[in-house]
């Protein structure tokens, strides 16, 4: 029988434990007692609204400091607000003895184990105390997947107690204590990955991010440190770490372990072998891509890669990476075909795609340190096919102007998926022809003297990227030429690198990520259906509405950009010499004909724009940065100076404002005579428009 001391020292061990918060209904039920929103507690608790609801589901729970003002302020609404039924409170003086043994007994809940989903591929995970971890104390059953292979979503976050967070709530005990032990868990019991986009490709494989206490956890440094770009930083292969991964026959890829690794084994028939790891302390999330991501806590930071996962597609290194491979997974190079002589199913060439061999580029399509240019010791030219960085001249303003006294950017949403629309572009190597006659259905470059084609000095040239006038023959790509046809003028070709075989081969990219864009922009409250006065003030204030949706979309807009940039990735390293060949040239994806396709339709579509613009109000720009333009305004709004018809709808053919990619948003306001004067002292105001897209010039 226990002793007395031992009874007391039991209770006094209660005592000292950290109080658990109410069940997640009970947390709702003050709130709502006490009359105020989700969105107010946020702001109360300097957190987001999605971590409120996250609490009162039983998804996850806040952390110190936020968890004691959380527990006071429920403290204080349970004395204020009992629950029906309950015994009234007594004061604390009168009950001061039996206060202690009494919370410590009866009021205190008990700690609630989170476990696997009866759905889970294999055995339970291990409940454990919520006090000592980071997950909620309880948690609601999985939604049905779509693919019951995947029962868990496509990734999860793991953090150093061994929780791992997956989408819609879900949480994982995972207790693997190596990286070897990690990857054979989710590939055995985790269920997470994700189906193939196209019946032609592959399942995604599983992504789990880690914290920098799971990193830790698992024999990792928190960080990565080396006098190498971030995203050139690698373990040594002499690392404990990676020696246990070659110890039990898992392989890395040749980027070796990195912020972005993979870990796999040949495929055993149709099932991959394959885990992709994504370290958040050594920044694999970039900050310019996932903004405020890698500071979220861990359900958060799954919330909003799961949701990109879902909408885009499972990352597996940068946005640029993911864009990339978004085109390959949604035109797969093969397809099963059946070989005539044996039966079998085969893999064949897959109608559409890119195929599963790297084409060279034709000379002027590629980069002077290409093979083809030095083996071949090209000298004529190269395609010069990138946005907008022009300024008018100060001299072309007129009084009127001058004495505006806003100046507005206009920022046209993701105009480079826009471009990608319906864009036909070739499929196959080019072939040379000399004189050849122009088509505008046969995408290549074609070099013709465009210096005689006549554009109004206060727009910019469509033909090139500084907006000057082509001085003689240059390399062009089928859109900027067929411009200038468009404008009236003859175009007489005098070589082509053309290609016989075509098709819209970004037509499905351009589909998925344009139903992320205008989705994700809905759940941040911008709607087709709002007027373009409701447009303005939606877009004005969505990233406080959900910081964490407002990521995701910033790495949509990151993915656009940045996969249009790595079609044409240039050498990257210090050892790199002029003439070798780098690892991107072997990839079919490597083709900086479609990246200058979409540029020069981008272009064009902004130059007619422009054009229109003259034409309708009798504006003219001030500078274009890439999607960016800059109009002279009587007033803070582009709804001073926009064309609209008598019934106040937008006119066809001139900017409009909308959600949409390709309609504008506002970008920035400043005064208009305070810009004339810097640009009278050389500035240029082109130079400091947000949203530029250096990015396009080589992805990451």
């Amino acid at each position: 029988m226990a002793s007395e001391e031992e009874l007391f020292a039991s209770v006094d061990a209660l005592l000292n434990e950290e109080p658990h918060l109410p069940p997640p209904a009970e947390r709702a039920r003050l709130r709502e007692a006490a009359g105020i929103t989700q969105a107010r507690l946020a702001t109360a608790l300097k957190t987001t609204t999605q971590s409120v609801k996250n609490w009162e589901n039983g998804r996850s729970e806040p952390k110190p400091p936020r968890l004691d003002a959380y527990q006071r302020l429920l403290k204080g609404w349970a004395a204020k607000y009992p629950a029906p039924g309950a015994a009234p409170a007594v004061s604390a003086a009168a009950t001061a003895s039996a206060a202690p043994a009494a919370s410590g007994v009866e009021t205190a809940s008990a700690p609630q184990a989170a476990a696997i989903p009866n759905s889970a591929p294999a055995r339970p995970a291990t409940p454990r105390p919520a006090a000592a971890s980071r997950r909620p104390a309880a948690k609601n059953a999985a939604q049905p997947a779509a693919d019951p292979r995947f029962p868990h979503g496509p990734l999860a976050v793991l953090d150093g107690d061994g929780s791992a967070y997956g989408i819609d709530g879900i949480v994982l005990d995972c207790p693997a204590a190596t990286v070897v032990e990690l990857v054979e868990w989710t590939l055995r019991e985790s269920g997470l990955g994700a189906p193939r986009l196209h019946r032609n490709g592959k399942d995604s494989d599983p992504l789990i991010v880690l914290t920098a206490a799971a990193a830790v956890k698992l024999g990792l440094p928190e960080r990565l440190e080396g006098h190498e770009q971030r995203r050139s930083l690698r373990l040594p292969e002499d690392h404990p770490v990676v020696k246990q991964v070659v110890k039990a026959k898992w392989r890395l890829t040749q980027r070796g372990f990195g912020p972005w690794a993979r870990i796999y084994r040949k495929a055993q028939g149709r099932e991959r072998q394959c885990v992709q790891l994504a370290v958040l302390s050594w920044d694999a999330l970039d900050e310019r891509s996932w903004p405020g991501v890698s500071e979220m806590e861990p359900a958060d930071v799954a919330r909003v890669l799961g949701v990109y996962a879902q909408r885009v597609i499972t990352p597996r290194g940068s946005t640029a990476v993911a864009g990339l491979e978004l085109m390959t997974a949604l035109r797969p190079p093969t397809r099963a075909v059946r070989d005539g002589a044996s039966g079998n199913w085969v893999p064949g060439h897959n109608p559409g795609s890119l195929g599963t061999e790297p084409l060279d580029p034709a000379p002027p399509e590629a980069t002077p340190e290409h093979p083809v240019v030095v083996d071949s010791g090209w000298s004529g030219g190269f395609l010069n096919e990138e946005a907008y960085q022009w300024v008018r001249d100060v001299s072309l303003l007129n009084d009127e102007e001058c004495t505006l006294p806003y100046a507005v950017g206009l920022d046209l949403n993701t105009a480079f998926l826009a471009a990608a629309a319906r864009l036909v572009v070739g499929l196959s190597a080019p072939d040379h022809f000399h004189a050849p006659g122009f088509n505008p259905k046969i995408p290549g470059s074609w070099l013709v003297d465009l210096s005689h084609v006549e554009v109004d000095p206060r727009l910019p040239s469509p033909f090139t990227p500084d907006g000057t006038r082509p001085t003689g023959p240059a390399w062009y790509q089928t859109h900027t030429v067929a411009y200038a046809q468009e404008l009236g003028y003859n175009v007489a070709p005098i070589e082509g690198y053309l290609r016989r075989e075509t098709g819209a081969y970004l037509d499905p990219w351009h589909d998925r990520l344009k139903a992320a864009y205008v989705d994700t922009l809905a759940d941040l409250g911008v709607t087709r259906e709002l007027t373009d006065a409701e447009f303005l003030a939606a877009m004005e204030r969505y990233k406080d509405v959900d910081p964490a949706m407002a990521a995701v979309l910033a790495a949509i807009k990151a993915t656009v950009k940045g996969g249009i940039g790595k079609l044409r990735e240039r050498p990257q390293g210090r050892k790199y010499k002029e003439g070798e060949r780098w690892p991107a040239l072997q990839r079919p994806t490597w083709r900086p004909d479609i990246r200058a396709a979409v540029i020069s339709k981008a272009r064009v579509n902004m130059h007619r724009k422009l054009r229109n613009m003259a034409t309708m109000t009798g504006l003219y720009p001030l500078a274009v940065l890439s999607d960016c333009v800059v109009y002279p305004s009587p007033g803070d709004s582009p709804l001073h100076f926009l064309p609209y018809a008598a019934s106040g709808k937008p006119q066809p053919g001139g900017f409009r404002l909308g959600p949409t990619p390709g309609l504008a948003k506002l970008e920035g306001v400043q005064s208009m005579l305070w810009a004339v004067d810097l640009m009278e002292q050389g500035y240029n105001p082109a130079r400091h428009i947000k949203g530029g897209d250096a990015v396009l010039d080589e992805g990451e």
